[in-house]
């Protein structure tokens, strides 16, 4: 197959990327989870990257190389993606601040690298404060206290201005500049908690928010009406409404019949992917503000206020418009077919040895939120997924190589084979014991 895809691009058949994309789309189709395991130093007896789970996860896009993750009890800790030892199969922390730190006290709800150097992050808590840290000493250099709980925040991956946008529960979406280390101003329009937060990526000035009122609004940061518009899951052919001038706002639309929590952009920044509490993805398109009416199923769950963002694979590992989502679904993480909703995989872990995960649970007939998805990151330059769970662990997800499935046979072969003979040497015994416990008699005489 590979020799005909090099035969067709030698004389002009089809596009030289076409045997790339082939094979990287087959390795994103075949990501499973390995063996690797995050281990703490504070919790040696227990696999876990945080003891009391990871609420988020982002591995750093210039090396693909640093993974930060947050816990639950507010501790941080950096791993080296290409530490781990072969005959270990376990990532330690390079560094780490358990809960005992000074710094937050609450909480983490979300960690970012700084967009343009990854010697620094950005941090958020359920303890009001917005904190830049230092990589290499965990050191907090700057905080800022915005009075409320802050579920989300985030920062453009392409502008120059360094302004941090933050959701919290004042329904208004604050702006934090970095360079002045003042809250500049907020964006008014929400009637609910801010929930979701994200920067386009080819529009520096441009941002999208979702909160707990259902809606999903724009904004220019550049005017003083900042807000640009919002969007209508009834709207599939893209009036997005306009501002009032009688009411000087606008209209109550809703994208989402229940809070939203999540909010990703495409990397070309045509189409925004919105997921609610109404259970509920919907995919929107950014020129027009129309619901492309994308049906993603009844399977996708959404309960939880702290973010659950999906995320989507790298355009370039695949073919053209045909975008791959991942999305956090309880204890499993769906793949879909972003713009056809169709379901490509349900991807589900083994439990991991040493992970306490309740069976009660299970027995009583309700959902087990110990190993809940929290959150994913994709790491850059590599066909990685990776996954922070409520357990406390993080799991590694890598394609399934042709040297996997050949050892997989073999394994099997062998336990076939292992088990033909235990099966052979079980109906000997039995023969044996069958004879052995006979009664035999010779000229009629019982011996």
């Amino acid at each position: 197959m590979n020799n005909q895809y090099l035969f067709d691009r030698s004389f002009g058949y089809s596009r030289h990327d076409v045997l790339k994309t082939t094979e990287t789309s087959r390795l994103v189709y075949a990501l499973q989870p390995n063996d690797a395991i995050f281990e703490h130093a504070s919790e040696p007896k227990r696999p876990v990257a945080h003891a009391s789970g990871v609420n988020t996860i982002v591995i750093d896009k210039f090396e693909g190389r640093y993974l930060l993750s947050g816990g639950a009890d507010s501790s941080i800790a950096i791993w080296d993606l290409e530490s781990r030892l072969d005959s270990e199969d376990t990532y330690k922390p390079l560094i780490s601040a358990d809960r005992t730190s000074d710094e937050h006290k609450l909480g983490i709800t979300q960690l970012s690298f700084y967009p343009f150097d990854s010697l620094a992050f950005l941090s958020s808590s359920y303890d009001h404060t917005l904190k830049l840290f230092s990589s290499e000493t965990l050191e907090a250099s700057a905080s800022f206290n915005l009075d409320s709980v802050v579920y989300t925040h985030a920062l453009s991956p392409i502008a120059s201005h360094l302004l941090v946008a933050c959701g919290t529960q004042h329904p208004a979406v604050r702006l934090v500049d970095l360079r002045s280390g003042a809250s500049t101003h907020s964006l008014a329009g929400h009637s609910g908690a801010i929930l979701s937060v994200a920067w386009s990526p080819v529009c520096e000035h441009i941002l999208a928010s979702g909160a707990t009122d259902g809606s999903v609004r724009f904004w220019d940061i550049r005017r003083g009406s900042a807000e640009l518009g919002v969007l209508d899951m009834e709207d599939s052919f893209g009036t997005m409404p306009q501002r009032s001038k009688t009411r000087g706002g606008f209209p109550n639309s809703k994208a989402h019949s229940g809070p939203v929590n999540g909010i990703v952009w495409t990397e070309d920044g045509r189409h925004l992917i919105t997921t609610s509490h109404d259970e509920r993805i919907r995919v929107w398109n950014t020129d027009t503000g129309a619901n492309t009416l994308v049906n993603f199923g009844p399977t996708v769950r959404n309960t939880h206020l702290a973010p659950l963002v999906p995320i989507l694979a790298p355009t370039a590992l695949l073919p053209l418009e045909k975008d791959i989502l991942f999305y956090p679904n309880e204890r499993e993480i769906l793949m879909y077919e972003l713009f056809e909703g169709k379901m490509l995989r349900r991807m589900r872990r083994l439990n991991q040895p040493g992970v306490v995960t309740s069976n009660a649970t299970h027995a009583m007939g309700q959902r087990n939120t110990l190993d809940r998805v929290t959150a994913l990151a994709w790491r850059a330059h590599d066909v990685e997924l990776y996954s922070a769970h409520s357990d406390g662990s993080i799991t590694a997800w890598t394609p399934r190589t042709e040297e996997d499935a050949r050892l997989d046979d073999e394994e099997e072969e062998r336990e076939e084979e292992e088990t033909g003979h235990k099966r052979k040497r079980g109906v000997l015994e039995d023969i044996y014991q069958e004879l052995t416990k006979r009664k035999i008699t010779f000229g009629g005489l019982g011996l």
